[in-house]
This record gives structure tokens, C-alpha cells and sequence, in this order.
């Protein structure tokens, strides 16, 4: 096919013919038309193994000339070239691997115009001449995998990336395209500016972010010991026997002798195990990563070196031993589970000695052994701690991500089975949302926040809700207002916690500028009144044991998969036989869908739909739990069962 313009059948007809797909995934479409028929300038963040690669691989076999794609993984050039190569899209890389022979003869290729694709690493921009070279071939489209890389806010910055930005202004090329599995809105924007993008003209393609079928849990240990009796009970449940496991598994640990340790303590009890971390030699890395591929090791323990360019669809859990460096780190690596769409679980264990490793992980272990400057490694620092304010989290985890990714358009409202969701909906024999106690004090937080009018940050609030009588809090005119003090009977750093969970659950938002002032968002303003359910978990008190939803290793555990009906039996007569009906609809799409029925949807939000029964989209959306990712793929089936009931 010829430069020019392309015909939406011809890609249609391409992605069947050449990479043997029925059909494009909306947000795929709206990226691969942006860079042929669009603007040419398009950034595209979906999760790791969500499709990304075909938004520049296909508009590349449809265009003519030789696109250029800057990738840093070695491995993931050479999959992808062998990929592109068996389905007649002739491709090949320029990679510290090649020999200088093979080299040249692939340079020779270029120059007479051989291939559609060539895919190089970001260090060989510095090479004398390369960029000349690449310019020379006129590239109707350059593709930047991994762009986050370019962003010193990104959670792996590499100087390499940098000399991206000078090559496209010698390069000039018609189309370009950066893609990314994790970028914050402040990182989308820096990975704009370093590539000389327009934020205006440049279109944001952003999916896919919602896993709903992951299982997330957090659990606060302390002691190596009971850490690995949590993996070892959560492999086992993900699993089941050794000897026929349904699947595998990825375990992450910070330090190479812990993942050697663990892999040998996993052995012994039966599991086909590896380790892998970046002491290894290259070919025993790469003796691993094949095997686990060709389901010959079942589980892997790693240090983060592992799982870039995996994409085996049944990994059913991942488990931290220790938090990694950022929650863009973290949801990546957790997001290798449950690519199938299967039901899967994503375990993170923390502790009081993980700030220490952490912080001597960042002071000691640099990129390349090198210790960090000082602005690097505070910048890594405020990842980490984003990363523990996810664990403390007493909002729904999967919405806590979303909404820092930005991606307010696929929140789920809650999504039922995470483990602050499922201790939400779970007291003793029933199920419940916030009890009266603690949403009382919820609703006096926020409106302290909304008295307080602005004039104040988080930490004067939190004095303020106490009732601290200092000179600060009557200079601000906080002392004299009437929320002062309403939650006197709780220390200030309890408060404090309460306030961040106010924010990451999206009740609250916090100004930009110098000084961030906390204010109620629309949400925030409907539960402080009481139009909306409170569902946050209040901060643990620090004098009793915190409750989780499993017991501790070793301990029985209440299976989450098959969700009580007991709450049904609150409704009266009508709406009792709606919310009959609605399970019974649910349950198909469960089926249809191959996923137990609580990833659907859980039977709160059931009891809800039938006891307002709500007859349009818009009422339906009114609805604590059905947010937009739900609403567009369960609406239209729950208004027609309210329709025939």
C-alpha cells in the first residue's frame, strides 16, 4: 500500500489480513485514524499488553517509506520485529546486540529502503551520525515507546530519552506517535513538552486503565517470616495444587537476596520456581523469562528487572514482598495479572521497615550504581510516597488509581471486591456501607473543609478540626468558626490521615500553587450533606489491632467470589423482585463474560438500582457504584430489567 491517503476499510482490511484481527478496540481506532487521517501527533497511554503496539505498527505498514520506533527494550525490538516480519511487514532493529557486520548490512537495508519498521534504542541517538541517518530516510511517522522515560516525574527516567526531542526537529517527521502504559497528568504534560508536541493539536488517546477483574489488596506485616507465609497462602489459593497449577505467578521483592531466598523457599514446597534479578548473567535472565513464557516455571520471583515484554495472558497473582518505587511502577507490574480477563489478585505487603529500605534503595542504588543527586532523589522519594498513601487508602483502590492517572471517565464508583471495598460492604452476617458513627465524622471533616472557605492547607485543618487554640489558628479566623474542634476526641495525625483519604476518594481537591488549599468537590459536597453514602474506611485507630478482609496466614478465609443475597432480603416485595431479576442479569453477563458475578457488580449496587428504579441512563447514573465504566457496559441490560419488571 502507498503513501497518501488511506481509506478506513483499508486499515479495517489490513488489520485483518496482516495482523489477523476482526477488529480494532475503540480507543486503538481513535489513535491509529488521529496519526493516518488526524493531526499526525497523538500520545497514547493504555496499560501494559492492552494493544499499544499496533497503534504504530499498523499506520507504519500502510503509510510507505520507513517509520522509526525508539523502544529501550532489546528483547521487546527483537519479539516484535520477528512478529512483524512473519506477517510479511518487513521490520528490523539497530541494538547493542547486533554485530558490526550485521550491522551495516541492516544500515545498507535502510538506505535502499527495505523495511517499513526500524526499531532503535534510545542510546544509539548519540552515536555520531545516526540521527543524519534516520533523517535521510524521510520517516512518515516516528513512534516513542516507554515515553514516560523522558519525564524526570516519571517512575523510570532515562537520560538517553532526552536526545528524542533534538532528533525529531532533524527528523521532521509527518506523524508522530508516543505511547505509554503509566503517565500522570503531570508527566503527560512534560513527555508534550521534551518531544515539542502541541498540548493543543496533539491528541491524548487514554484507556483501559480499569481491571476490574483484579483482586487488590493491601496488608500491613511486619516480619519476613509472616511476609512469606503471605505469598506463599496467596500463590496457593491463585493456583491451587503444584503439581497442576492453574496458572502462574509473579512475586516482586526489593533486594536480590530476598527474591534468591524466597525462590528457594518456594521450591521446596513443590512449585516449578525461578529467580531472576539483575545480577544474573544475561543468558540465565533470558533462560528464565523463556521459561516462564513456555509455562516450564510457574512462578518467578524477581527484583523489577522482570515482566517488560511478558505477556503471558495467566498469570492469576502478583505479590510484593515490598512496595516498589511508585504507584506507576506498581500498577504496572501488578497489571501482568489477569490479562485474560480471568479473575486475578494483586497482593502488596507493607511495613514500618520498608520506608528505611526504600530510602536506602534511593540513596544507594542510582541507575548504574550511581547515587542519585539530591533533587533525583527527592523526586524518587515523593513517588514512594504517593505508592504508601495507596496502601493507606480507605477508598476503593482501583478508583484511587484511576483518578491518579486521571482517568476520571472509566472510575467505577467502587468496584465491590477490592479489599477496602469488600470491608466497606462487610460487617459480621450482613453487609453495609459506612456505618452512621463514622460517616457522622466524614461529613464533619468536610465541612470543616467548607467553612474553612480556602484559607487554609491540610495541616491547619487538621489543627483546626482538633481544636487546637494557638495564635495561627486566630490569625486565619479558623478559631472562631464553627466547625473548630468537632473532632476534638482524635490526635491531629489521625486527622491528618483522614484528610488524604478525603482526597484520593475524590471528596476533596487541593489548589496548585505554593500554597494548596483544600475545597469539597461537587461528590464532596453531596455526601457532606447527606445525598450521597459515605463509603470511606476511617484511619485505624493507632491503640487497636487493625481488622483486614483475610484472616492471617494459615487462617481460614471467606471466599469474596460468590457475594451474600442477604442483603436482598432488606428490600420489600417489588423491590426485592427487581433485585432478583437484576442477579439473574447479572449473572448472564457474568457467564458471558467468563468472571464471577462480583466483578460485574456488587449486590449493594443491585439493591440500590432496584429499590430507586431508575428509568433513563442519567437516573441510572445517580447511583452510588454505577460509574461510568459501569454504566456503559451494564446500563442499557439493567434498564431493560427494570423496564419488564
Amino acid at each position: 500500500m502507498v503513501s497518501g491517503r488511506v481509506a478506513s476499510e483499508d486499515l479495517d482490511r489490513v488489520l485483518a489480513e496482516r495482523f489477523g484481527l476482526p477488529s480494532f478496540r475503540p480507543w486503538q481506532r481513535e489513535a491509529v485514524e488521529e496519526i493516518v487521517h488526524g493531526t499526525g501527533r497523538c500520545l497514547v497511554i493504555a496499560p501494559t499488553g492492552g494493544g499499544k503496539s499496533l497503534c504504530y505498527q499498523l499506520p507504519a505498514a500502510v503509510l510507505g517509506g520507513t517509520s522509526v520506533v525508539v523502544s529501550p527494550l532489546i528483547a521487546l525490538m527483537e519479539d516484535q520485529v520477528r512478529s512483524l516480519t512473519e506477517r510479511g511487514i518487513p521490520a528490523t532493529y539497530l541494538a547493542s546486540t547486533v554485530s558490526p557486520d550485521e550491522r551495516r548490512a541492516r544500515e545498507r537495508g535502510l538506505t535502499d529502503g527495505q523495511y517499513r519498521l526500524v526499531y532503535i534504542a534510545p542510546e544509539r541517538l548519540g552515536m555520531p551520525g545516526m540521527i543524519d541517518r534516520l533523517a535521510r530516510l524521510s520517516p512518515p511517522l516516528v513512534a516513542i515507546d516507554e515515553a514516560h522515560c523522558i519525564s524526570h516525574w516519571g517512575h523510570d527516567f532515562r537520560p538517553d530519552y532526552l536526545r528524542i526531542g533534538e532528533a525529531l526537529e532533524v527528523m521532521k517527521p509527518a506523524r508522530i506517535v508516543a505511547c505509554t502504559a503509566t503517565a500522570t497528568p503531570s508527566v503527560r504534560r512534560e513527555i508534550l513538552d521534551k518531544l515539542g508536541l502541541n498540548a493543543e493539536s496533539t491528541r491524548v488517546v487514554m484507556r483501559g486503565f480499569a481491571r476490574p477483574n483484579l483482586h487488590l489488596e493491601a496488608i500491613e506485616v511486619e516480619g519476613t517470616r509472616t511476609r512469606r507465609q503471605w505469598v506463599e497462602r496467596t500463590v496457593r489459593e491463585a493456583l491451587g495444587d503444584p503439581r497442576r497449577p492453574g496458572g502462574a505467578a509473579i512475586v516482586y521483592a526489593g533486594t536480590r537476596k530476598a527474591t534468591e531466598e524466597l525462590a528457594s523457599q518456594m521450591a521446596s514446597s513443590g512449585w516449578r520456581t525461578e529467580a531472576y534479578h539483575a545480577g544474573l548473567e544475561p543468558e540465565q535472565r533470558s533462560s528464565v523469562s523463556e521459561a516462564f513464557a513456555a509455562r516450564k516455571v510457574d512462578v518467578v520471583v524477581a527484583t523489577n528487572a522482570f515482566g517488560m515484554g511478558i505477556d503471558r495472558p495467566d498469570i492469576r497473582a502478583v505479590v510484593h514482598l515490598q512496595p516498589p518505587g511508585s504507584i506507576e511502577a506498581y500498577y504496572q507490574e501488578v497489571g501482568r495479572a489477569g490479562r485474560d480477563g480471568q479473575p486475578a489478585v494483586g497482593l502488596l505487603l507493607s511495613g514500618s521497615s520498608d520506608l528505611a529500605l526504600r530510602r536506602r534503595l534511593i540513596e544507594n542504588g542510582g541507575r548504574d550504581g550511581q547515587t542519585p543527586d539530591p533533587s533525583e532523589a527527592r523526586r524518587q522519594w515523593s513517588l514512594f510516597l504517593e505508592l504508601m498513601r495507596y496502601v493507606e487508602a480507605g477508598s476503593c483502590r482501583h478508583d484511587f488509581i484511576l483518578r491518579y492517572f486521571g482517568d476520571e471517565q472509566e472510575t467505577l464508583g467502587g468496584c465491590g471486591h477490592c479489599d477496602v471495598c469488600e470491608r466497606l460492604e462487610r460487617s459480621g452476617d450482613g453487609q453495609r456501607q459506612t456505618g452512621e458513627a463514622e460517616a457522622l465524622v466524614v461529613r464533619k471533616a468536610l465541612a470543616g473543609i467548607a467553612r474553612a472557605q480556602g484559607r487554609a492547607g491540610l495541616l491547619a485543618m487538621a489543627d483546626m478540626l482538633h481544636g487546637v487554640d494557638d495564635a495561627r489558628q486566630s490569625r486565619m479566623g479558623l478559631r472562631a468558626l464553627s466547625t473548630w474542634g468537632l473532632l476534638s476526641a482524635q490526635p491531629v495525625p489521625w486527622i491528618i490521615s483522614l484528610l488524604r483519604r478525603l482526597v484520593t476518594a475524590g471528596l476533596v481537591e487541593v489548589t496548585t500553587g505554593d500554597y494548596p488549599m483544600p475545597y469539597l468537590t461537587a461528590l464532596g459536597g453531596k455526601v457532606m450533606k447527606g445525598e450521597e453514602p459515605v463509603r470511606i474506611l476511617l484511619p485505624p485507630d493507632a491503640s487497636a489491632p487493625v481488622r483486614r478482609s483475610r484472616g492471617a496466614p494459615g487462617a481460614s478465609s471467606s471466599s469474596a467470589s460468590s457475594p451474600s443475597s442477604s442483603v436482598g432480603r432488606s428490600l420489600g416485595g417489588e423491590a426485592s423482585r427487581r433485585f432478583e431479576k437484576l442477579r439473574a442479569a447479572r449473572l448472564e453477563l457474568a457467564r458471558e463474560a467468563k468472571v464471577p458475578a462480583y466483578v460485574i457488580c456488587h449486590d449493594k449496587v443491585l439493591a440500590e438500582i432496584a429499590e430507586r428504579m431508575p428509568r433513563s441512563m442519567d437516573a441510572l447514573a445517580e447511583v452510588p457504584g454505577m460509574g461510568p465504566a459501569r454504566l456503559a457496559a451494564l446500563g442499557d441490560r439493567f434498564l431493560e430489567v427494570l423496564a419488564d419488571a
